[in-house]
């Protein structure tokens, strides 16, 4: 189904075949062209060179024989067949340092060693501290040598990269308390995979992606995610709104070729849901209208299950797949366990689907703390495959080079050859399996 040019104020297909796109909830400009839309989704990586055994846990700092160069670790979470994260995994907290090398994390979170809003921003503008809770751990993690050392090493590596010829032994105990306070209290945190490379990989090509984790694995990951959100809220009454994200490869922002996502406490809503809010507040139909029916009108419907959907979305910088929870809550830490498990099962599929080779970012929505205009949890996938430059720069107007007529093409047999391989969960449709109807998103009805 195709608009003609003057029946859609956000989508208007030309003669030529130029598609001019207005994202409806942010405003941002797009135009596909023809003829610039050839481009292959992935990067493979250049050069690639045969794997040795310390390549699979020391490739980077965010892998498991470097534990201690992070921060000290918020939770872990190792396998157990009867844990407490879909009983797959079981979470360890706050683990002492000379503890750390007596288990296998799969995934492990950790505070950044350099926030976006520092923790002296938090406490010089909000007057937020620690809490006891993080003042007994830190006390704790210090009173041991271990957690000292460690504490101190992260501590040199930090005052190194910010050009400081500061040590942290010649700090006294009240200055060391407050230079580590953002590893005990901060609201920027990380969540790490285990693997860099992939089990079978037999070069530096193999990276472990998110499509590249098991069913269970993406599930626990999600799971992490959740709750760490949830985590962050609690410990700050201050933040209005934690950001989430994954970086994946270089192109799309990433320090390091190392599955990983980031969450980070601010003290706005951010623009972005300002500017939805405003629109959905005069329209309570918008997200339904402008997502999932728009992707049901235009045969855009990627992937459903009993609990989300995932479509091609349009208006976005960058080729973009959406995944809506369809549940009636709209913040996930609310959620159910099997809601939460929908999404993350699209989520996976779509990153199966693409590989570990396409650099793309997940940006993650949902309803703010303390806002009362619904906004439905979903995340949007965003592959980087252009970038950017003088003509957007100059103009804001964004040359978007794939159409989503043209990512549904590319991406859904990929998702049945997943599917038929085993490697996405059971009970999802495809493509004109799907069967949703308009208005599937509750929470914004």
């Amino acid at each position: 189904m195709t608009a003609s040019v003057d029946d859609n104020p956000f989508y208007r297909e030309l003669p030529d075949g130029t598609i001019k796109q207005t994202n409806p909830f942010s405003g941002v400009q797009v135009w596909t062209v023809p003829g610039r839309g050839a481009r292959p989704l992935s990067r493979p990586i250049v050069g690639p060179r045969p794997l040795a055994n310390a390549d699979r846990v020391s490739a980077c700092a965010f892998c498991a024989d470097r534990v201690l160069e992070t921060p000290p670790e918020k939770c872990r979470l190792v396998p157990d067949p009867f844990g407490d994260v879909r009983g797959s995994f079981r979470t360890l907290r706050h683990l002492p340092a000379s503890e750390l090398s007596a288990s296998t994390a799969e995934f492990r979170r950790v505070p950044n060693l350099f926030e976006i809003l520092t923790w002296q921003y938090w406490h010089d503008n909000h007057g937020v501290d620690l809490s006891a809770e993080a003042r007994d751990w830190q006390e704790s993690y210090l009173a041991d040598q271990a957690g000292l050392s460690h504490v101190q090493r992260v501590l040199d590596a930090k005052f190194s990269a910010q050009g400081l010829s500061l040590r942290a032994a010649a700090l006294n105990p009240a200055e060391l308390r407050r230079e580590s306070a953002p590893f005990f209290g901060g609201g920027h945190d990380v969540i790490i995979a285990r693997r860099h490379y992939t089990d079978d990989a037999a070069t530096t090509a193999g990276l472990a992606g998110s499509g590249q984790l098991s069913v269970a694995e993406h599930r626990a990951f999600i799971a992490l995610t959740v709750s760490s959100t949830a985590d962050l809220y609690a410990a700050n009454p201050e933040a209005r709104y934690v950001a989430v994200f994954q970086n994946w490869l270089e192109p799309a922002g990433a320090s390091f070729d190392h599955l990983h996502k980031q969450l980070v406490a601010i003290d706005e809503i951010g623009a972005s849901n300002e500017a939805a809010l405003e629109k959905v507040n005069g329209d309570p139909y918008l997200f339904n209208r402008w997502g999932p029916d728009f992707a049901i009108d235009h045969h855009l419907m990627l992937a459903a299950n009993d609990h989300a959907v995932a479509f091609v979305a349009f208006g976005h910088r960058y080729p973009s797949v959406a995944i809506w929870s369809t549940g009636r809550i709209d913040q996930p830490w609310e959620m159910a366990d099997e809601e939460v498990d929908g999404l993350a099962d699209l989520l996976h599929a779509i990153h199966v689907a693409l590989g570990s080779d396409v650099a793309c970012n997940e940006e993650w929505h949902h309803r703010p703390i303390g806002v009362g205009t619904a906004m439905p949890w979903h995340v949007v996938l965003k592959l980087r495959v252009s970038n950017p430059a003088g003509f957007e720069g100059g103009t804001k107007i964004y040359v978007n080079t794939i159409s989503p007529a043209s990512l549904c093409a590319r991406l859904l047999p990929r998702l049945m050859e997943a599917r038929n391989a085993g490697r996405i969960a059971e009970g999802i449709r495809l493509g004109v399996e799907c069967e949703v109807g308009r208005g599937v998103i509750a929470a914004a009805r």
